[in-house]
């Protein structure tokens, strides 16, 4: 049997749950920077210390935030007492905003179910249980002659081509839309490919009330990798909204993944030769070490307690590290509930990537911009890939070392 592993509640108070397009907020909330204006820029006749100072007046400024300025409170009374309506009338807003947002999740519950039955459909040509019907396949058409696409389907041209006549459904549909999400593709190793090949379907179902949230299902065929057939990735948001309406961010859980022997994809083998001093024999030693996977989506990133935080238990750096994978996972959730799931062969195509202001050609002309702004630059292995299908760039694996699992 599966557990979950959970997140912990108590942090991320402020991420909220915006748009794909918008970046969670961090538990710091707004920046100083957001709320101050930055200090004077010197002219040029002030001298270089002042200009080194800049920094500690950016410092004080920040010590700043949140304390009053006075002028508030020196208000004339009726003035005074008119800012204090408007922040009743503000009150009411705040109400009126929580339950569009909660009307909003209805809808979106309501298309999602609407949906299934489209999905339903979409697997079972994916799967190569059905064929699509001549009007499913004129309306492709048209609509690539309407995006203007330079591969649109030409029927009596393709029937000139005998090979694929035995390939069933579409072979790799999945790994292929993942691929094709930047984020997600830094995540998906070359080990997990094999894997990732075997995933069949993903939906979408969300929570029941009162606490809102969604879960995200992977389905797999049989593999030589784990015995699950469902790996699930659920988040939790809190039942208020944030201070621009939007949800709050709770926690998330995943699935436990059953690994089959010596197959466990976020794991890596070191071997290593230890020579004993007093009778020179030597023998190996295998240390299992945490390795990249896209399979530890399914682990969320776990912040550290309370009490850690209260003793300085932990290093401000790690506690940036922890705080930025929470929002990538976060993100990732995000963008496979609103974009990949409702518009997965647009991913599978990579027609996404233009709507998402990723398609390689704007790529290239924005790198031709840098270079040529930022001065030469020593060529890398992956330069020349798309980003899309570029290696992860933390792979810490070489293919004779996965052989050796």
């Amino acid at each position: 049997m599966s557990e979950n592993v959970n997140v912990p509640k108590n942090r991320l108070p402020n991420l909220a749950a915006p748009t794909p397009q918008n970046t969670p907020l961090t538990n710091q909330g707004i920046a100083p920077q957001a709320v101050l204006s930055r200090p004077a820029v010197p002219t040029v006749e002030e001298n270089d210390e002042e200009d080194e100072d800049e920094g500690d007046d950016d410092g004080r400024l920040a010590t700043l935030v949140g304390q009053s300025s006075g002028y508030i409170e020196n208000l004339p009374y009726k003035v005074r007492r008119r800012v204090e309506g408007l922040k009743g009338i503000q009150v009411e807003h705040t109400e009126l905003q929580a339950k569009y947002h909660q009307e909003m999740l209805e809808l979106e519950k309501k298309y999602n179910l609407l949906s299934e039955p489209l999905y339903k459909r979409r697997l079972a040509v994916i799967q190569g249980d059905l064929e699509p019907t001549d009007k499913e396949v004129e309306a492709g058409v048209e609509s690539s002659k309407k995006e203007e696409d330079e591969d649109v389907f030409d029927e009596e041209e393709a029937k000139k081509k005998e090979e694929g006549d035995d390939i069933k459904g579409i072979p790799d549909f999945w790994l292929t839309a993942l691929r094709n999400h930047v984020g997600i593709s830094e995540l998906i190793t070359d080990r997990d490919e094999a894997a990732v090949r075997h995933l069949t379907e993903v939906t979408l179902a969300y929570l029941d009330s009162p606490a809102p949230g969604y879960k995200l299902s992977f389905h797999f065929s049989s593999n030589e990798f784990f015995t699950n057939s469902v790996l699930e990735k659920t988040y939790h948001y809190k039942e208020e909204v944030s201070y621009l309406g939007d949800w709050l961010y709770d926690h998330a859980e995943g699935t436990t993944i059953d690994w089959k022997e010596d197959k466990d994809l976020t794991k890596a083998v070191e071997i290593k030769k230890q020579r004993n001093k007093n009778t020179n024999r030597t023998r190996l030693i295998r240390k299992v070490i945490p390795t990249d996977s896209f399979f530890n989506f399914f682990a969320p990133p776990v912040p550290p307690t309370e009490e850690q935080m209260n003793d300085d238990d932990i290093d401000p750096e790690e506690l940036e590290d922890i705080e930025e994978r929470l929002e990538l996972d976060y993100q990732i959730g995000e963008d496979i509930k609103d974009r990949i799931i409702p518009r997965a062969i647009d991913y599978f195509t990579g027609k996404a990537l233009k709507y998402d202001g990723l398609d390689e050609d704007e790529d290239e002309d924005g790198e031709d911009e840098y270079d040529e702004e930022e001065g030469d630059f020593e060529d890398e292995d992956d330069d020349d890939l798309p980003a899309n299908r570029q290696a992860p760039k933390d792979a810490s694996q070489k293919p004779e070392e996965c052989q050796q699992q």
